[in-house]
């Protein structure tokens, strides 16, 4: 079984344009990727179906303060729908923000999304704290995105270093760092995060780091805190389960990867 815990869509009516204004923001520095396939619900159970992925995991980002209840709505309504597992959203500098995480709760949503980048706000920062740590009290897990982002200009707002800043303040065993703990940031990643209690999915990362550098990654950190994900639609959901079974590894380790931590995240199976 597969499962993939990052994943993006955007409903029906604004997918396209969506999609292309983030292919434009990549372009402009100077990079040519582009979506695999369209940011819709349908293109992503297509793909999760042409490529054998039991569930996957849909991360909404709220890019402004007035943002989250929309997009909360939209998450409760395909939660549950053909192996999709939505999660929430909000942003750290809007003031309903602890009422947002408990309508969360409420919605059933087993997580939110936080997008330092997109949302212009450090991760040790006391916003951020305080929204991770009622994140920890509400059994809710936090997905992030670390590291760089191909399409937003420095600074970069969630480094290996300060991200491990937070575990003075939280347990971190419900937090999730995605792209590896830091995109194209892991060297830092190596010296700050790996054996600490983060967990650090694949997302965007198959095309983007060596596989001595990823094999080790996962052999120190542990492959029961690595969580298989693509980023899709920035990904092709069927490249990245090759890539990770082409490394080297136990098949216990190639299952807590591709479902088992998933599932001990998410509760079921």
């Amino acid at each position: 079984m597969v499962i993939d815990f990052h994943t993006h869509i955007f409903p029906d009516k604004i997918a396209a344009k969506t999609i292309d204004i983030l292919e434009k923001n990549i372009q402009s520095r100077g990079a040519n990727e582009r979506a695999v396939i369209p940011g819709t619900l349908d293109a992503l159970k297509q793909s999760m179906k042409e490529n054998n992925i039991a569930y996957s995991v849909v991360l909404p980002i709220a890019t402004n303060v007035r943002q989250s209840n929309t997009i909360n709505k939209f998450a409760q309504s395909i939660n549950g729908i053909d192996g999709i597992f939505s999660f929430g959203s909000l942003h750290p500098m809007q003031e309903d923000w602890e009422s947002t995480l408990y309508d969360i709760k409420e919605k059933g949503l087993r997580g939110v999304k936080l997008h330092p980048e997109y949302q212009q706000f450090y991760i040790d920062s006391a916003e951020s704290l305080r929204i991770l740590k009622k994140c920890e009290e509400l059994d809710l897990i936090t997905v992030l995105h670390a590291g760089y982002d191909i399409g937003v200009e420095p600074p970069v707002h969630c480094m290996p270093e300060r991200l491990s800043h937070v575990l003075e303040y939280i347990k971190g065993d419900k937090l999730i760092a995605g792209h590896l703990g830091g995109w194209r940031a892991w060297d830092d990643v190596e010296k700050y995060l790996v054996g600490t209690p983060i967990y650090l999915d694949t997302a965007y990362t198959a095309d983007y780091i060596d596989r001595d550098r990823i094999t080790r990654i996962i052999q120190n950190h542990g492959s029961e805190k690595i969580l298989h994900a693509t980023d899709s639609p920035w990904e092709k959901q069927g490249h990245a389960v090759e890539i990770i079974n082409s490394l080297p590894g136990s098949d216990e380790d190639k299952a807590n990867i591709f479902y088992k931590n998933a599932e001990k995240l998410l509760k079921i199976g």
